[in-house]
């Protein structure tokens, strides 16, 4: 049998495909793999397109199917039960499709893809070629398909062959009343839903006096027609220029539209390889994340708009500055730890001079580093305001040497422009300052702010809680702002239970840690170095406070956006998006949700995305992070992210780490729930071997781990109070097949102490002669066992109950673990010592057949402890007679 289908929720182009293909394949029956859009249901009930002989997928016998003609989809993901005919051998696969590529494309014996506006064109053109005619009532069908998917011949994906195949189908008869009745531009839930975003998240940003609308989107598979929403998008906010980016699959879309000649979209689109026409343009990106590529956008847009800029939009501020009494010495460290070549001299809120770097260093250097600032600074100095233009600006700095410019309103210095500050700006603007659609300047205009106090009132503890408002509460007390960042947060969202709190402080975390444990009686540990601190309270609970990232970077002006571009920058280092989110703690805005990269997006999509490109190269161990919260919230590491970890790994990346740390993180995987699938997805990624290239991870080794969870598992419930080191049960499993060698280099690899390595070869030789010569020897008495196992710690024990082949070593050591080693004597050294028996080793012999007697059955009290030293021993107690009992 030939079947041809298209893909679930088929609109009218993978109906009209079909129809076209049964004109080449005349004895192929039509099938709908799923569900079709409401209008094609509408069109079919209200038509009579049953004459074409659709069958029911439920009325297929799919064993029959030898031949598949898959049109307007090829993949995998779209086709529904027909992926189960997929891999068949012998299956005839043809395949007619004008989707850009996808991961999980399928590749069939025949395939014919086409950059066109619609499947159907491809699939007319093979008609005309082959002199095929066509029913006026097949035309009118084929030309809703043509007309649907090139949005009446306005997308930017009409080609010449699309109107070549609309003049085909009209002269077939066509009935374009038919058509113009059926095609209409009504959204579907989906596409409401993005306009809906695109709204939602639109900046407009003022550059050179234009203004540019930017909105984002993020959504997992593709969506078509996604230029039709840029266009009402303009439409309705009256826009002059927009540029909407979505990421769908593994790629980014550019759609731009401009009404202003100032404004060539198509020369923007071409810098990210996509074209157009001035009007409107698209471009489709790979290899880099949405936020990169919403900078790069923005980047290019001000290299390309050019701009006429003022002193105020150049300056950088808060003004770093030094006092006049200040000695050289000190003068040059706050330029050293701010990294700066110039600073301003401030007396009494005046500026008073100038410094440099380098009068300062050559000061030092000859002896005056305890001489005052004053003597050397410099007091022949200009200033500009905050309107001054380029040129003037250019004047001091170029022309008359002034390594800086204060600017100045109302007679205070409200900013400092530097030469690189100069030069910065004429390679690229800097203006980031963003505005939503509805002209709000606040942050939540742009990062995406929507309150969670139900849910934190909802998830948390009230002490957690009320320790949140305090932090806040100080905060404003202080005059800065404090977050709650992190897993936490996303821990919040997610609904998990996570009291790890991480706090993030724009200003001084250290000040801010110090004044919390004193107002509250609690201790604080800090790290000048790093700027953090950690609380330490009653019950042991901790809290991590760091501040923001407190480098100067040039902004546009003093607005309250510079103080949250520090809380970004700091967040922009983080790991991944759904670990970018803050909780703002200040009264007045507790509750606030921060969301500067997309998380919430991605917590939505349950998927796992780096920040940019390099993210791995920065830091390899995200490469295992990745793989491990995958795993634990069931979540997938996004196509991008994911062929970056690939190419990670094949550049060695994971062999430059140190070995601690490398051992750290396969720890936290090892120490999670299950930690097999987090196992086995570093396997796929090919990461074992920057432990050994001889760890074989195959069905043997899952075998064994889930066996190793099994009794991990079952030690946990049975013995609540104990602790056992999970991580170390696992890595006895991961090693347990590799030679002896093997095993020594991977402990180097990993750093092992030689206590651990000595443990870990220990272990692989006793476990084997236990397994393999003790335990099928004979039946051991319980005495013998537990000789037998008393030198194992219980991470070992567990993995020899994991790796024994049949149930008696694993009863062995179960009955050890619950019956036979908390067995002791009640007679002990001290009561054979009140005997008469002369201390010696003896002690050691008498206490352990008692031990072993015990253990045995043969006595149960002390009364036969004492009878069996009678029978056994009495030549020590003077002869014949009674053993004395020292405690009568």
């Amino acid at each position: 049998m030939e079947v041809i289908t298209t893909h679930i929720n088929a609109d009218f182009d993978a109906m009209a495909s079909m129809i076209a293909a049964k004109k080449l394949y005349p004895d192929a029956v039509l099938v709908f793999p799923g569900s079709q859009e409401k209008t094609l249901r509408e069109y079919f009930i209200n038509s009579t397109v049953y004459i074409y002989g659709f069958k029911r997928l439920r009325d297929l016998d799919l064993d029959r199917v030898s031949r598949l003609i898959l049109v307007d989809t090829r993949q995998i993901s779209r086709i529904g039960r027909f992926v189960e005919i997929l891999d068949r051998p012998g299956m005839d696969i043809h395949v007619y499709d004008h989707h850009p590529d996808a991961e999980d494309d399928i590749q069939g014996v025949f395939n014919l893809i086409k950059p066109v506006g619609a499947t159907v064109t491809i699939l007319t053109q093979l008609i005309r070629e082959r002199g095929l005619e066509v029913t006026p009532e097949e035309a009118t069908i084929m030309s809703l398909g043509l007309f649907e998917d090139t949005g009446s011949f306005t997308f930017n994906n009409t080609t010449p062959e699309d109107f070549e195949a609309a003049a085909f189908l009209l002269r077939s008869g066509a009935d374009l009343n038919a058509v113009s009745d059926m095609v209409t531009q009504e959204l579907t839930a989906e596409q409401v839903g993005l306009l809906n975003e695109l709204i939602t998240s639109a900046k407009t940003y003022g550059i050179a006096g234009i203004d540019v609308c930017i909105a984002t989107v993020s959504v997992e598979k593709y969506v078509g027609d996604f230029a039709v929403l840029v266009h009402k998008l303009k439409d309705i906010e009256n826009l002059d220029v927009v540029f909407a980016l979505a990421r769908m699959d593994d790629r980014v879309y550019l759609v731009g539209r401009s009404r202003i000649p100032e404004i060539n979209v198509s020369t923007v689109a071409a810098y990210f390889g996509g074209g157009g026409h001035a009007t409107a343009a698209s471009a489709s990106i790979k290899d880099l994340t949405l936020f990169q590529v919403e900078n790069k956008l923005l980047e290019f847009l001000r290299s390309y708009i050019h701009p006429y800029p003022t002193a105020e939009s150049m300056m950088t501020s808060p003004v770093i500055f030094t006092e006049p009494e200040v000695t050289v010495a000190e003068a040059g460290q706050s330029m050293i730890r701010y990294n700066i070549n110039s600073m301003p001299v401030m007396e009494d809120g005046r500026i008073v001079g100038l410094t440099t770097r380098q009068v300062l260093e050559k000061a030092i250097f000859h002896g005056l580093e305890k001489r005052a600032v004053r003597e050397f600074m410099t007091t022949d100095f200009s200033t500009v305001g905050p309107n001054a233009t380029l040129l003037e600006i250019e004047s001091y700095l170029v022309e008359r040497h002034q390594r800086i410019v204060p600017v100045m309103e109302d007679n205070r210095v409200i900013g400092v422009i530097t030469r690189r500050d100069l030069l910065k700006f004429l390679v690229e603007d800097q203006t980031t300052n963003a505005r939503s659609l509805y002209g709000d300047t606040n942050l939540a205009a742009w990062s995406k702010r929507k309150n969670v106090v139900a849910v934190i009132m909802e998830q948390l503890p009230r002490e957690i809680v009320q320790t949140l408002k305090d932090f806040g509460k100080l905060a404003k007390d202080l005059g800065m702002k404090a977050y709650a960042v992190g897993g936490f947060v996303r821990d919040l969202l997610l609904r998990r239970s996570n009291l790890d709190i991480d706090i993030v402080v724009e200003g001084d975390g250290i000040e801010f840690a110090r004044t919390y444990a004193r107002e509250h009686g609690i201790r604080c540990r800090f790290h000048k170095k790093f700027n953090t601190a950690v609380l330490i309270f009653p019950d042991d609970r901790r809290v991590d406070v760091a501040s923001a990232r407190f480098e100067y970077y040039q902004y546009p002006a003093a607005l309250p956006i510079v103080e949250f571009s520090s809380l970004k920058m700091d967040l922009y280092r983080r790991d991944f998006t759904i670990n970018t989110l803050a909780l703002a703690l200040n009264p007045g805005e507790f509750g606030q949700l921060i969301d500067f990269f997309g998380g919430q997006r991605d917590l939505k999509d349950k998927t796992i995305r780096v920040l940019h490109n390099l993210s791995l190269v920065e830091d390899p161990t995200r490469i295992l992070r990745a793989i491990r919260f995958e795993q634990r919230f069931g979540f997938r590491i996004g196509k991008q992210t994911v062929a970056l970890i690939r190419n990670a790994v094949r550049m060695g990346l994971l062999q430059k780490l140190g070995g601690r740390r490398l051992l750290h993180e396969i720890q936290l995987i090892m120490v999670e729930d299950d930690p097999l699938p987090p196992l086995r997805r570093m396997n796929e990624f090919a990461v074992w071997p920057v432990l050994s290239a001889n760890i074989l991870f195959d069905q043997k080794l899952e075998d064994l781990f889930v066996r190793l969870r099994e009794v991990v598992s079952w030690h946990r419930l049975s013995f609540l109070d104990e602790p056992l080191e999970r991580w170390w049960v696992y890595m006895l499993g991961l090693f347990s097949g590799l030679a002896a060698a093997d095993v020594e280099d991977a402990c180097g690899r990993l750093q092992f102490t030689a206590g651990q390595r000595e443990r870990i070869a220990w272990a692989y030789r006793t476990v084997s002669g236990l397994l393999w010569g003790f335990f099928p020897a004979a039946e051991h008495k319980p005495s013998a066992i537990f000789r037998a196992l008393q030198p194992f710690k219980p991470e070992e024990l567990v993995f020899m109950m994991a790796k024994a082949q049949d149930e008696t070593p694993r009863r062995a050591v179960s009955h050890y673990f619950h019956r036979y080693r908390h067995v002791s004597t009640e007679l002990k050294g001290r009561d054979l010592k009140e005997m008469g028996v002369p201390p010696g080793p003896i002690y050691r012999v008498i206490l352990d057949e008692l031990l072993d007697a015990r253990l045995n059955g043969e006595v149960k009290d002390r009364q036969e402890e004492l009878a069996y030293l009678r029978e056994r021993h009495a030549e020590l107690f003077g002869g014949e007679g009674e053993v004395p009992d020292p405690a009568s």
